[in-house]
């Protein structure tokens, strides 16, 4: 059975080894350092470690304060805090400066569960694919959290990093980690799913349910949403019927967008989109949540299995 890991443990874990690496790492919290496992690295390095309190706007106007005296700032708080509480100082004083920032947020989407809609960030990759600048990364498992993190902490510009609040599996099919260069981790000709962080699993049993009925599936898994992987997208509007995409996160402005816009421009063929259709969370348990708002593998069979039939 796949291995499950909570993102955030290999978050704190793999900000403790950059470290050890680099005196220039510097990590700020915004009080919930527990939680993000920034607290971790609080106890390894303390002199370089800032805990901001309940203040995210005054913590990210710090960072691009830090980046430009030649840090390299993580960032950290949960998705909703770190990105539609501080927009305006991300896009002013992070983005716009090309800073060598990188925000690492957690307890991103539906499955953060009884928190509620307060804490469940379903529009926070809409609001950083509006910025300039702005990488983005949405790793679907502990392993590729890693990847993650080591490839913004050697790369120069701001970066966005979404991890969850759950534990996830551990995907064991994907390839070497790329940055802007989709993982296949299916090959076929009659219909293309594309999925990132936590529905790429979701995504993963579809597909192999599909292949069990004799369907020709492909499956992306597309974990930088900038740079985004144009080529992939569009060697699948090519060669296959159709194309479902899969987050957790609002069907306006994310992933699913990219993808559209992409297809559009170049190559139309049908998107279908697996995501939250204009609705805002609610208190649950995660897995009845992922039910509730359609965002389960029998969901994604379902919109596939309509491409081809």
């Amino acid at each position: 059975m796949a291995e499950l890991l909570y993102q955030r443990d290999i978050y704190g874990k793999t900000l403790v080894e950059l470290g050890k690496a680099q005196t220039r790492i510097v990590v700020l919290d915004a009080d919930l350092s527990s939680s993000t496992r920034t607290a971790l690295f609080a106890r390894e390095f303390p002199e370089r470690f800032f805990n901001f309190g309940v203040a995210e706007q005054n913590m990210m106007a710090a960072s691009a304060g830090l980046a430009s005296c030649g840090k390299i700032v993580f960032v950290s708080s949960f998705a909703m805090f770190v990105t539609g509480r501080v927009w305006n100082q991300i896009r002013n004083t992070v983005a716009y400066n090309n800073f060598n920032v990188k925000i690492v947020a957690t307890h991103a989407g539906i499955t953060v569960g009884p928190d509620g809609a307060s804490h469940q960030a379903l529009e926070d990759i809409t609001l950083m694919r509006l910025l300039p600048n702005m990488n983005i990364i949405v790793p679907c498992d502990g392993p590729q959290t890693r990847d993650a993190i080591l490839t913004a902490a050697r790369t120069e510009g701001p970066f966005y990093i979404r991890l969850g609040r759950v534990k996830v599996q551990t995907i064991e099919e994907k390839n070497m980690f790329e940055f802007g260069k989709a993982q296949v981790l299916k090959q076929g000709h009659q219909v293309t799913i594309i999925a990132c962080g936590i529905m790429v699993a979701e995504a993963l049993v579809a597909a192999k349910n599909l292949i069990n009925k004799g369907i020709s599936v492909r499956l992306l898994n597309m974990h930088t949403i900038r740079p985004l992987d144009t080529e992939a997208i569009l060697d699948s509007a090519r060669n296959t019927k159709g194309i479902v995409v899969c987050e957790e996160h609002s069907v306006v402005g994310g992933l699913a967008q990219a993808v559209d816009e992409v297809v559009a421009q170049n190559h139309p063929v049908k998107v279908l989109r697996i995501g939250v259709k204009h609705r805002f969370g609610q208190s649950g348990e995660p897995q009845e949540l992922l039910k509730e708002y359609n965002l389960t593998s029998s969901d994604i069979e379902k919109a596939a299995y309509s491409l081809v039939s």
